[in-house]
């Protein structure tokens, strides 16, 4: 191997450490989101973090792609903005507050394993999509992973406590939704850049959000919030969500969404944690071992072996 040759694959080993490193801190990020989010709760209601996440969010963006652009907009094509603002009501205005309101009605915990399904709903898209075949391993993986979910939200149920499994429903939902968006959204990131995907899906998503949260978030307790709710605030908003989008676009552009997906596996593991010492939340053996069952099957429908004359595809970038 010539010099030339050992240091570009230094350079492009180097390059994908850092995206899966990058991964990891965003899948970190988001895990210990949940507990801060109950935290904030417990002084602001959902529709105020809502309210100010998105007069936030699509500020940043707009600023830093025209600083990116030389300040100056950057326009995209027709078709390309149609889309982006269909996903971006999709992900931005259905999926946030779905999941917002899924925490404030269950626990962190819950939550994040609940979101950790993510990779299958990724794979029965791409199924549907017609861009995978799904085996039988797979398909055995999504029936554990089903199981799973229904014994850790057996203790919900049988005490119907409806309000915590109505949260732990939207919340599988809203998992679908962001598996769609990060389908759907790599080949617009690869033409265009994630922080013009993200300028534009976050405008068109926070439109809707605004609107219907602006009556409660005019009334809500703003006088009362402290600094650290100030803090747990921008820290969700900003670094959470603006940054933590961002970069999980960029992953997903780098590694691929397949390879990326099964990253999310984490998130109960640190939601978890973090739940336990800053909300006091606990978990009983059915509630671990249904979170087990959950995760085993995710894995198995993520990692079971495909036919190699089928292999995972990813959705094409669509030429206008």
């Amino acid at each position: 191997m010539s010099s030339s040759t050992a240091v570009v694959a230094r350079g492009a080993t180097s390059h994908a450490q850092l995206a899966l490193a990058a991964g990891i801190a965003v899948v970190a990020v988001w895990g210990a989101n949940f507990a801060v989010q109950k935290l904030l709760f417990e002084r602001l209601p959902p529709s105020g973090f809502l309210f100010a996440r998105y007069l936030l969010m699509p500020l940043c963006a707009a600023l830093l792609l025209l600083h990116l652009n030389g300040w100056r907009w950057l326009k995209l094509p027709r078709g390309d903005v149609l889309r982006l603002a269909w996903l971006g009501v999709l992900a931005h205005g259905v999926h946030v507050s779905l999941v917002t309101y899924g925490i404030h009605w269950s626990t962190a915990f819950s939550s994040a394993l609940i979101m950790a399904c993510g990779p299958v709903f990724t794979l029965l898209i791409l199924h549907w999509a017609g861009l995978e075949r799904l085996t039988r391993g797979q398909v055995g993986g999504v029936a554990i992973a089903c199981a799973g979910v229904l014994v850790f939200l057996s203790d919900k149920l049988l005490g119907r406590q409806w309000a915590a499994t109505g949260g732990d429903l939207m919340m599988l939902f809203s998992a679908s939704l962001f598996s769609y968006y990060t389908v759907m959204s790599k080949p617009l990131i690869q033409r265009h850049g994630g922080v013009a995907v993200m300028a534009y899906a976050t405008m068109a998503g926070c439109v809707p959000v605004v609107l219907v949260a602006a009556p409660a978030a005019l009334v809500a307790p703003w006088a009362q919030m402290s600094g650290f709710h100030w803090f747990l605030l921008l820290w969700a908003s900003l670094v959470s969500a603006f940054l933590g989008w961002l970069v999980w676009g960029w992953v997903n552009e780098q590694r691929g969404v397949g390879r990326t997906a099964p990253l999310q596996y984490l998130m109960p593991l640190v939601a978890g944690l973090m739940a336990w010492w800053a909300t006091g939340e606990r978990f009983g053996w059915v509630k671990i071992g249904g979170a087990l069952v959950t995760l085993a099957g995710v894995a198995l429908a993520q990692f079971a072996t495909r036919d190699a004359n089928d292999p995972v595809r990813e959705a094409p970038a669509r030429v206008d």
